[in-house]
């Protein structure tokens, strides 16, 4: 048996805090394994990373900690609910968040304009702005694109027109990294699609497909799930989907969730990669962990100790004629 080593306080990084924090106990252990996880797949020669992210993260203040993310390839690909695109956009044009509280009177507000995300709130009027000119997107394009496609072509106009360049749309599109949103009807980028002379469908069938693909051309997969839902089914699903296609793949190889969930309720969101590994979605000897703490917790701690890790290698995506995979090394 190996036995605890108490934290002390003493200056050092926030990497040498969550090494520490590995040998304590409980959900400050899990946290520094999840560290840990992170960095061992970061060290991989051949990895994709898959992030699954749910709950309102962007109204939360993570919205650049996830660009960070995506543009030094701590992360390969996104799977998003739209709200979180959304918000992002909505900051990228120049438009706020704001400091609220969750103890106020929602009618006062709703009578303001203003929506209420638990202790933020956001104009009601700004968020129409932004439906409306999604629905500008929808109403111009024509024909059939994955929500990957669709990303792409929103973030050429969103970059032109953004006051703030540091958004994962936008960062996204620039280092290459695809957004999938499986859910994209369930989010104000439904409403403004909603709302358009639409000449546009989002194919979400051509997303299993696409991200399957992504995942059977891997020689490794790791995931990091911020909270569950559909984005966290939505890649585990992939392992599934590529072997009734007849592809040899054997579960994602690293596995890290942050979630406030627990599994005795059956939910997705909470239950455990052990649960997954009965699936054939996790390798049974896969590197994973499960880190039951609030997101706005665990984010800023382990990307700031990150700093300190350098990315070996990351795949670049090319989709001419089918999707292919190559590796390159980090500068």
């Amino acid at each position: 048996m190996i036995p605890t080593n108490p934290v002390d306080v003493k200056d050092r990084k926030i990497s040498e805090l969550l090494n520490a924090m590995s040998k304590t106990g409980f959900q400050g252990r899990k946290l520094g394994e999840a560290f840990r996880i992170w960095t061992e797949m970061l060290k991989e020669e051949e990895i994709t990373i898959l992030m699954g992210l749910s709950g309102a993260m962007v109204p939360a203040g993570m919205r650049k900690i996830l660009s960070w993310l995506i543009k030094n390839r701590y992360v390969d690909v996104l799977v998003s609910t739209g709200a979180n695109i959304f918000h992002d956009i909505h900051e990228a044009l120049g438009f706020k968040h704001y400091l609220g509280n969750e103890a106020v009177d929602d009618y006062a507000l709703f009578k303001e304009g203003i929506d209420r995300i638990y202790d933020v709130f956001a104009f009601e009027k700004e968020f129409n702005q932004l439906d409306f000119l999604i629905a500008d997107v929808f109403s111009n394009f024509e024909g059939v694109l994955s929500s990957r496609e669709f990303f792409e072509e929103l973030a050429k106009i969103i970059s032109k027109k953004a006051k703030e360049k540091d958004s994962i749309l936008i960062s996204a599109y620039e280092k290459g990294v695809p957004i999938f949103c499986p859910a994209i009807a369930d989010s104000s980028i439904g409403i403004g699609g909603a709302v358009a002379k639409r000449r546009l469908i989002i194919d979400t069938i051509k997303d299993v497909e696409e991200l399957t693909e992504i995942v059977a051309k891997s020689k490794k997969t790791g995931v990091v799930y911020i909270g569950g839902g559909v984005p966290k089914n939505f890649i585990q699903q992939t392992e599934i989907v590529a072997k009734l296609k007849g592809w040899e793949v054997n579960g994602h190889e690293y596995a890290i969730q942050i979630t406030t969930d627990n599994p005795q309720f059956g939910g997705l969101s909470g239950c455990t990669f052990e649960e997954g590994v009965s699936w054939g979605k996790i390798n049974y000897n896969a590197k994973k962990v499960q880190v039951n703490v609030d997101a706005t917790i665990a984010l800023p701690l382990l990307s700031h100790g990150l700093l300190d890790v350098k990315r070996i290698s990351y795949p670049i995506f090319e989709w001419r004629d089918g999707l292919s995979i190559k590796y390159t090394h980090s500068n």
